[in-house]
């Protein structure tokens, strides 16, 4: 085959196909480094860097994530770099090693891997990273859980006391949820963690009770001027004092447990809304079947994802299989609150506009590309 008379030969031209591709391969995680460093996803439509290379370049955000890592472990580790820039040891090993490896310890390790299975050296770099279990010290005092609204009703104030062995299996449960849940746009610095934590806490609470109309889910009130929800001018009280805008509303009356109560200026009531615009169970397992996961191209997330209405309600969108898209929460939001939108084709195809209208594309535009991308059309 092309040419090659023995198979040694034709091994001697994979090796150094090999050693080519491990070359640009050392070169493209030097970029990643680069792209992390200029936050070059911002402004995507995605959450992080790992799920722009997820989108981007169809890998799996597990795979995306360990390759940052190991970009920039690599920085610091110079002879695990040479061995993958010169192919002596392939990307799986890499990117496991990069993840315990030091300056003391690359060498001897890199001996090590080059005589075991890429499982071996995974398992070993799950064990350096497992956490210790600490033994957790019960304290004697008094459980307490208290909120509040603040700020004209616009805030939300919780404070909690529990015992530490309970308190830490929250803090567990917050933080891994943490882990998993979106960033919103502007808020990828370190410097938002805690922000991060309360939008695992709100997506531990939603998804508590989140079963299919589950009867005992907690029903949200809202009382909403007709003009304000049109105009979107005005808040939106909640019962128990909290102000919402009119926008959030309209995403919270996707997907949550709202009933509407409608008023005229002079403060009576219109209408009582339904408990809620969603989808009969039935049809949210026709959806989820239909689309598997949140249809942003290339997103891929199953948890916590949610049935958008693409025409939206109050514009006279039905609660129909061909007016629904399954949506994540974090792309849920771009939507109602960050100014982007999405249609769908009469073939099923999912077409995401950015803020301002252009038609958003998930990975590299193809060469010679003749048309330009087209704008949104009035939706809704």
């Amino acid at each position: 085959m092309h040419g090659y008379r023995t198979n040694h030969e034709l091994i001697a031209k994979l090796d150094g196909l090999h050693a080519s591709i491990a070359g640009l391969q050392r070169e493209f995680f030097e970029f990643i480094v680069e792209a992390d460093r200029r936050q070059a996803w911002r402004d995507s439509g995605c959450r992080d860097l790992p799920h722009w290379l997820s989108i981007r370049y169809g890998i799996s955000w597990w795979k995306a994530h360990r390759w940052v890592g190991a970009a920039h472990a690599l920085r610091r580790l110079p002879r695990l770099a040479d061995a993958f820039a010169s192919g002596e040891l392939g990307i799986d090993k890499v990117v496991e090693l990069a993840r315990f490896a030091t300056a003391d310890t690359e060498s001897a390790l890199l001996r090590w891997a080059q005589g075991v299975s890429v499982s071996a050296v995974r398992r070993r770099a799950d064990l350096a990273h497992r956490p210790s279990v600490d033994e957790v010290r019960e304290a004697d005092r008094a459980r307490s859980l208290s909120w509040w609204y603040c700020d004209q009703g616009r805030r939300f104030g919780l404070e909690a006391e529990l015992p530490a062995s309970e308190g830490a299996a929250v803090a567990r449960a917050i933080e891994r949820q943490a882990g998993q849940t979106p960033v919103m746009p502007g808020e990828e610095d370190p410097s938002h963690a805690s922000a991060r934590r309360a939008d695992a806490l709100v997506a531990l609470c939603s998804s508590a009770t989140a079963a299919d109309h589950d009867p005992d889910r907690a029903t949200v009130i809202v009382y909403a001027a007709l003009d304000a929800l049109v105009s979107g001018e005005q808040g939106c009280e909640i019962e128990g004092g909290g102000v919402a805008h009119p926008q959030t509303v309209r995403r919270l009356l996707c997907t949550a447990r709202v009933q509407a109560v409608i008023e005229d200026r002079g403060g009576n009531p219109l209408g009582l809304g339904r408990t809620s615009r969603e989808p009969s169970a039935s049809m949210m397992r026709q959806l989820r079947y239909r689309d598997s996961e949140c249809r942003f191209p290339g997103c891929g997330t199953r948890r916590f994802t949610q049935a958008h209405h693409i025409k939206w309600w109050e514009h006279g969108g039905r609660t129909d299989l061909n007016n629904l898209l399954l949506v994540c929460t974090f792309h849920h939001k771009l939507v109602h609150e960050y100014g982007w939108a999405v249609t769908r084709d009469e073939d099923g195809a999912a077409r995401w506009f950015r803020p301002g209208g252009t038609l958003y594309r998930a990975g590299p535009a193809p060469p010679q590309t003749v048309e330009a991308e087209p704008a949104l059309a009035a939706v809704g």
